[in-house]
């Protein structure tokens, strides 16, 4: 399995594929292989696919149990320097999207394309308390607890309700960029999101297209906050995303 040390990071890796870089950037309480699940076949066919485990997450590997949206933007950057990538794409899902928000706003020259699905670049904080340890607890959600447990276990050293309440504290806190620095990000984006998505429906990806410089949206109906996974309408994404990056190139 292929770890690289990245910043105070043993950070976890899978890549697969040769072409442009593209890097996949999962959300909360998940890790890159999972979330991405659907695309792999896809991108690798066109693409060198980069799926890293981001910090607090899976088996990416830190002493330190602290982290953040805008430090694993930064982890991310690092991450390309240390695997010799100039410029790539970005694909993030829910909290990577915020991640690749950071990224093509701090780092513009890095970043070819970004493609956001499930977010509405703005901090959503509705539903996080459902996610606290105790209210785990409370509610009997033993599954999920567990799923976390050994989904994390590398991540969190075995520190659970430690990396829970770490996700509630980055659901509610980002993103907060302002939307003059969301104006700022100039290479081309594909905001995605599905019809149903309560944290990121037409509305609010729409309001999001309109800072952006150069951006697109694609509305997938009858989807949920998870449209390019299994049983929504990842054919319909993964091709939308393909033509998006054919047509921006990495020069």
């Amino acid at each position: 399995m292929p770890y690289i040390q990245v910043h105070d990071l043993e950070m976890f890796y899978e890549q697969m594929g040769t072409g442009e870089p593209v890097i996949f950037l999962h959300s909360h309480y998940s890790r890159s292989m999972l979330a991405f699940s659907s695309q792999v076949l896809d991108f690798q066919n066109q693409y060198s696919c980069c799926f890293p485990d981001l910090r607090g997450h899976g088996r990416t590997r830190c002493r330190n149990l602290d982290w953040s949206t805008p430090q694993i933007a930064e982890d991310v950057a690092g991450f390309m320097d240390r695997m010799n990538i100039e410029r790539a794409h970005l694909i993030g899902y829910s909290m990577g999207a915020g991640v690749g928000l950071y990224l093509a706003v701090n780092h513009p020259g890095r970043i070819a394309t970004l493609t956001t699905i499930g977010t509405s670049g703005f901090c959503e904080p509705a539903g996080a308390g459902e996610y606290e340890p105790e209210q785990l607890l409370a509610n009997q959600q033993q599954a999920f607890i567990n799923q976390m447990i050994e989904r994390h276990q590398e991540a969190h050293q075995g520190n659970w309700q430690y990396y829970l309440g770490q996700t509630v504290q980055d659901w509610i806190r980002y993103p907060d960029l302002t939307e003059e620095q969301l104006g700022s990000i100039t290479c081309p984006a594909l905001l995605i999101s599905g019809e149903h998505d309560p944290f990121a429906g037409e509305d609010r990806t729409v309001k999001l297209a309109s800072l952006l410089t150069d951006a697109r949206t694609l509305i997938v109906q009858g989807a949920g906050h998870r449209p390019h996974m299994l049983r929504e309408q990842p054919i319909l994404v993964n091709d939308t995303i393909l033509e998006f990056l054919t047509q921006n190139p990495i020069h």
